[in-house]
């Protein structure tokens, strides 16, 4: 007994002695951090420190138009504003939204196509996929980079209710895992930097700097997603110019029926993981290969009539019953994650109706 102990003891010494001699190792960015980008980091560490005034006022507040405004997303616009003028970038409007309000920021990234969740099933869409991979994303999948927002709700639905901005991530030698090391304002009354696991179940997800997933999409669906999917079909002669509006109509469902038709594919109308990785690949052997493959031989988008030349089948890859069976309802872990109570994991400072 007294040898088991021993040998116990050992264990939880050793044990405790790794994790305490652990370091945070610095996560290189997948991506290059361009000179606006750091200079945007820069500007904000500067305002460390700036605590609001009485009543609750902010110059960032005031510069937006509303000097008493809560003020997470007006120090972020105004740091972007900041670097705006002085180094002659167009990042605002472009990069990042101009916003105060719950959700038009995360909504903005939607729009432009530069939004994870971060469990990877955006609502009102689908699952989502990094660039590259065959996997869904899953909590843990995406390590935000340098520049990206965070979006978090403290009421358990899919409001944003803060944001902050990405400054660096680290990962833990000995458990591995990732913190995200952040710059907010309105913590609860200054610019501070914070600290949060990258499995924070208060995240709701990522505005993106760089375009690094795709998701699916379906009738319904507008934005720069939805106009790349029909530039493709474009280009392969399926989907007329002026349909290419960033709206998934019937015309684009139409097309992309089409489409999987001719590739072996369900039939179903939905952009899926399965459907863009052909889709993918027929429409980049047509720009390297021959630009004349195919073309459309009338402009109505309800009477397709296509003439195929030297046209190379593309091999029709196979679907995953998780992507055949997709619903916009279903989230890989948002139910689970959502399921704590309200005031579970909120912070401190943030008062909670």
């Amino acid at each position: 007994m007294k040898k088991a102990f021993g040998c116990v003891f050992l264990i939880l010494l050793s044990l405790a002695f790794s994790l305490s001699s652990a370091e945070e190792i610095r996560i290189t960015p997948a991506h290059d951090v361009s000179d606006s980008i750091q200079a945007l980091i820069e500007t904000a560490e500067r305002e460390l420190g700036y605590t609001e005034g009485e009543h609750g006022y902010t110059k960032y507040g005031e510069w937006s138009g509303d000097p008493y405004a809560q003020w997470c997303a007006e120090f972020l616009c105004w740091c972007v504003h900041e670097v705006d003028e002085s180094t002659g970038s167009h990042m605002l409007n472009e990069v990042y939204p101009m916003y105060s309000s719950s959700n038009v920021g995360k909504n903005w990234f939607v729009d432009h196509g530069r939004y994870i969740v971060r469990w990877g099933n955006l609502e009102g869409w689908g699952y989502q996929w990094l660039k590259g991979e065959n996997e869904f994303i899953s909590t843990g999948s995406y390590i935000p980079e340098p520049g990206d927002w965070v979006f978090f709700t403290w009421t358990n639905d899919e409001n944003t209710d803060h944001v902050a901005m990405v400054e660096y991530c680290t990962r833990n030698s000995a458990t591995q895992e990732v913190t995200i090391h952040v710059i907010e304002g309105n913590t609860p009354s200054a610019v501070i930097h914070a600290q949060y696991p990258l499995t924070y179940k208060r995240i709701l997800g990522f505005g993106t700097v760089h375009d690094c997933a795709d998701w699916t999409m379906r009738a319904g669906n507008t934005g720069e997603k939805v106009r790349q999917l029909q530039e493709k079909l474009h280009r392969l002669g399926l989907l007329s110019a002026e349909r290419v509006d960033g709206r998934f109509g019937p015309s684009t469902q139409s097309a992309l029926q089409l489409f999987q038709n001719e590739h072996d594919i369900k039939s179903n109308g939905i952009a899926n993981i399965t459907t863009q990785k052909a889709l993918n690949q027929a429409y980049e052997h047509l720009i390297n290969q021959d630009p004349e493959t195919w073309r459309v031989d009338s402009d109505d988008d309800d009477d397709l009539t296509l003439d195929f030349f030297d046209f190379i089948p593309v091999p029709s890859p196979s679907a995953s019953p998780a992507e055949e069976e997709l619903s916009l309802v279903d989230s890989v872990e948002n139910d689970a994650d959502m399921d704590a109570d309200v005031n579970d994991d909120v912070p401190d400072w943030v008062d909670v109706p």
